[in-house]
């Protein structure tokens, strides 16, 4: 367990240490918006502790008892858990950002050279196709790609019943089903599967790294929309730092990760590893949002992720393949 402190400095100062607990891939960006926040008067002199893990697990460890004063999770139901719990205020999603912190896109990354060649969608279903997507029962991603690879088949003129078939297609094919989207990427990158359900950020950052994959935009995908969010008890400078998250200075360093920044006129040019370092976001031919095509959060998760009855939970547990 990571406790906020304060301690006395040499001069009678103070430093400040923020709890940032979050799901695994913004890691390097958030490590990159803390050296620059760091060089502000806001930010001077606060230290870290971080910890980083699949979104739902993390979401239910800071039940269990994990401080944090700031949390950044993969999906808002992760938060929204935290304020059934009396954790975090109801409010967090109030603002001009509606609680969303970071933005992305779902890709399909292949191995170099992309040696299946996959176009889109209908080709993962192809027979001998191997997939690798973490489980939604831990992970914010795996949840993202669920929702793109079904609304490929219902923003598209299909039926409900269709998109559940094209699902069951989709997890016969899955040989992989990781922790969290940081565990996907690693397995892929170690040579696990054709295809990878990705964050388009993950892809990014990965080539950055040095290693060799490619991806393809298919022609419906979805916006990935992250929350973040400042709990009831954190330290004042936690709000400070949110603040600081949220400006143009802290999205320029997500962009440079390979995030898709959440407010306008943010200098996109310069992203190392995207294809074109100065376009490196370009527009899906169809995008999909939560709000327009799905209702809500509460809504998808009871009707796709419930534990019980979830289209996608009862789809892995038909296929053997859950974790």
């Amino acid at each position: 367990m990571r406790w906020w402190r304060r301690r006395r400095l040499r001069g009678g100062g103070e430093s400040t240490t923020l709890s940032i607990v979050g799901f695994a891939v913004p890691e390097a960006a958030n490590k990159a918006i803390a050296a620059e926040w760091n060089k502000t008067p806001e930010g001077k002199g606060v230290k870290f502790q971080t910890s980083y893990g699949a979104s739902g697990d993390q979401s239910r460890a800071v039940v269990a008892g994990l401080k944090a004063d700031y949390v950044h999770f993969s999906v808002a139901s992760d938060v929204t858990r935290l304020v059934t719990e009396g954790l975090v205020d109801e409010t967090w999603d109030d603002g001009p950002n509606k609680g969303v912190v970071s933005s992305s896109v779902v890709v399909l990354a292949v191995q170099k050279g992309n040696p299946k060649n996959i176009q889109g969608w209908d080709d993962l279903i192809k027979p001998g196709i191997k997939i690798v997507t973490p489980n939604p029962a831990s992970s914010g991603a795996a949840r993202w790609n669920a929702l793109a690879a079904w609304g490929h088949i219902t923003a598209n003129g299909g039926t409900d019943e269709q998109a559940t078939e094209y699902l069951k297609k989709l997890f016969a094919n899955v040989v992989s089903l990781p922790n969290s989207g940081r565990d996907a990427t690693t397995g892929f990158l170690n040579g696990a599967g054709d295809v990878l359900l990705a964050y388009e950020n993950e892809t990014i950052l990965a080539t950055q790294n040095g290693e060799e994959l490619e991806w393809i935009y298919p022609d419906t995908t979805i916006k990935i929309e992250n929350p973040g969010a400042v709990l009831k008890n954190a330290s004042p400078k936690a709000k400070d730092w949110l603040n600081f998250v949220l400006s143009d200075k802290g999205q320029r360093q997500f962009a440079l990760k390979g995030f898709r920044p959440i407010v306008d006129g943010v200098d996109t040019t310069g992203i190392e590893g995207a294809p074109d370092p100065n376009n490196p976001f370009p527009t899906p031919k169809k995008l999909l949002t939560v709000e327009k095509d799905f209702e809500s959060w509460s809504a998808l998760s009871k009707k796709f992720f419930d534990e019980k009855e979830g289209i996608v939970t009862k789809i892995i547990a038909e296929s053997g393949k859950a974790q």
